[in-house]
């Protein structure tokens, strides 16, 4: 409240009022890279805090060796022995309290030998199926724990590509989709809807390449799941998808300007999504979440630095919000508390009113 009454004496409470309540929105907490002492007492504490406020903590847990390839948010664990002294701990972290974890983006959609990365033998992806594997065999028995696999998006690989992946990554709750992309609320439902039904056609002994995919007329789809998966939503996979950052849908790129436009990576104009609800209207999808952090670069290195300098981030620290003017642009610091120390986002919006930057600063930063 202190503020908003700050900004609003200085006629900027619609700059605050709108990033107050895109920080306030639950989101993911995002774990990787941390030792096994700390994600264990980091993720006990946040599970502990959702328990007392009858609440479901999300965890997306990032630390796969050879994560996105070894590119913009590369980096993990060293080793498979490594990764699972890590899952260990997340494990005794959860203990018996709720939990919803999404297992490592990018890990099914992003094998080691899709990047050119493995040898001949295949066996850095082999070594991914395991520790996907042993992530899952080792969350999901926990009383109140729930594991989600990840299958990229639905401009990404069709289904008949994921979900052979899905069934060698092991027996979750279900998969996730759209995490970290902009792909629109429906194209995500129903991505998910023909995933879950060909886990489920396979499961009765059918051949995942003649699932329907999202590529075909909706029409069509519909028609040959009617005839060909009759199973109960209660038995078959459940999804969860991603709407922090599509509210606008997909960047188109402008045809010629680009050779390499990577619309994944912090493309311009886009907005945030649905709220995080349990409301899907969908009984396979259980829930629309933001689990990518709004405003977050996909080229994660500034992120990652600050929190290698100061820690996880644990709060919005308790002094008021600063607004100026400089040039024509808005310049709003909002002061933020890590681990270790206490730091201050410096968001910069233009004439326009979109983002111009986003810094971390030190507080005493003029």
């Amino acid at each position: 409240m202190r503020r908003r009454q700050a900004l609003a004496r200085v006629g900027q409470l619609r700059y605050a009022a709108g990033i107050l309540t895109m920080a306030r929105t639950p989101q993911a907490v995002w774990y990787g890279d941390q030792t096994p002492p700390q994600v264990e007492r980091q993720i006990r504490e946040v599970a502990r805090d959702a328990d007392r406020h009858n609440a479901l903590p999300v965890f997306a847990l990032y630390n796969v060796p050879g994560r996105d390839c070894s590119n913009y948010s590369g980096g993990g664990a060293s080793n498979t022995a490594e990764y699972k002294a890590w899952i260990d701990a997340i494990a005794r972290g959860i203990g018996g309290r709720d939990a919803l974890v999404v297992l490592e983006p990018d890990s099914l959609a992003l094998v080691p030998a899709d990047c050119g990365q493995d040898d001949a033998q295949g066996t850095l992806t082999a070594a991914r199926y395991t520790e996907v594997n042993y992530a899952v065999d080792k969350l999901e028995p926990l009383r109140g724990t729930r594991v989600y696999l990840d299958t990229g998006h639905p401009g990404w690989h069709t289904v008949n590509s994921i979900v052979p992946r899905l069934l060698k990554g092991g027996t979750a709750t279900g998969f996730y989709t759209n995490t970290s992309n902009y792909q629109t609320d429906d194209a995500n439902s129903w991505y998910g809807k023909l995933i879950s039904s060909c886990l489920a056609y396979v499961d009765g002994g059918g051949d995942p390449a003649a699932c329907p995919n999202q590529n075909w007329p909706r029409a069509d789809a519909r028609a040959w799941l009617e005839e060909n998966v009759r199973v109960p939503p209660s038995r078959m996979k459940h999804f969860v998808t991603d709407s922090s950052r599509n509210g606008r849908g997909p960047w188109t790129p402008p045809p010629g300007k680009y050779t390499d436009p990577q619309d994944w990576c912090n493309p311009p104009d886009r907005g945030l999504g649905t709220r995080p609800t349990l409301r899907t209207g969908d009984p396979l999808h259980d829930a629309r979440l933001w689990i990518k952090i709004p405003g977050e670069s996909l080229r994660g290195e500034a992120l990652a630095t600050v929190v290698g300098l100061v820690g996880a981030f644990e709060g919005f620290g308790g002094t008021e919000s600063f607004v100026r003017n400089i040039g024509d642009h808005t310049v709003v610091d909002i002061p933020l508390h890590y681990e270790a120390a206490d730091m201050k986002a410096r968001i910069a919006f233009d004439a326009d009113e979109k983002v111009a930057g986003i810094f971390f600063l030190t507080p005493e930063t003029p």
